[in-house]
């Protein structure tokens, strides 16, 4: 894979985050109110002043919207948008595939094979019908290769995991590793680029995107954690003024 190609990709992956992932991100965020949270009252107190040192309402309000920014959402929406990804990839390696269950069709940067290969997000992102679906996609595409005289190994059926490590894949993927290669994280990228660092440039480029232009995201956690402080003073308020009426 040339260097123009490498970098497209990247620029595609950034891309990819400011269309799709920042955007549902920051949309879980807009219009958050006191109201939305499940406030542990044991722990609330002890959670602001673990993260900032004191119990007031502005640091009350960043012990409940911080888990929000940095919680499991994100992870979701990544895995439930990477098909935009995927094909980004398609576009710049000018290898999407027509073929059912086949994501993208490569030569393979270390072996020189062409790869026939579908691509999931992380280690832990399928489940167990999904082993029939994707062994019996590679299936099919094996007698459909036969009666078309090309010669298909079970080495070039391949599943490429975008991010993650081999020895935490799910005993899912395990299980069609029995069969196939799955190819993880740094190990998928440099079959498919040829280079063994590139899964770490893109990565970092990825987090470079709110370096980049992080405006708008620091505005609308400021915006959010200020009006829920205002919540917050608010409701301590009315308990004061309720416990004075009694």
């Amino acid at each position: 894979m040339t260097n123009n190609e490498k970098l497209s990709i990247i620029n595609s992956g950034k891309e990819y985050f400011r269309q799709i992932i920042i955007p549902a991100h920051l949309k879980g965020l807009e219009g958050l109110r006191l109201r939305d949270f499940d406030v542990n009252p044991f722990l609330i107190n002890y959670l602001a002043a673990f993260l900032c040192g004191n119990t007031e309402s502005l640091s009350l309000a960043k012990a409940l919207v911080y888990p929000r920014v940095l919680g499991t959402s994100i992870n979701t929406s990544f895995g439930s948008n990477i098909q935009y990804f995927i094909a980004g990839l398609k576009e710049i390696t000018s290898s999407g595939s027509a073929i059912p269950g086949i994501d993208i069709e490569f030569e393979d940067a270390l072996d020189g094979r062409k790869k026939y290969c579908q691509c999931k997000a992380g280690p832990k992102t399928i489940n167990r019908d999904d082993i029939d679906t994707i062994l019996g996609h590679f299936k099919e595409f094996k007698g459909v290769a036969r009666q078309n005289r090309l010669r298909i190994a079970d080495d070039d059926l391949v599943v490429g995991v975008l991010y993650g490590e081999s020895n935490k894949l799910s005993a899912n993927y395990k299980t069609i590793s029995t069969t196939y290669p799955v190819y993880c994280g740094a190990e998928f990228w440099e079959h498919l680029t040829g280079d063994k660092h590139f899964y770490n440039r893109l990565t970092k480029a990825f987090g470079e995107v709110v370096e980049e232009d992080d405006t708008e995201e620091k505005h609308l956690i400021n915006s959010v954690v200020k009006s829920l402080a205002e919540d917050i003073r608010e409701h301590i308020h009315s308990i004061i003024d309720a416990a004075k009426q009694k």
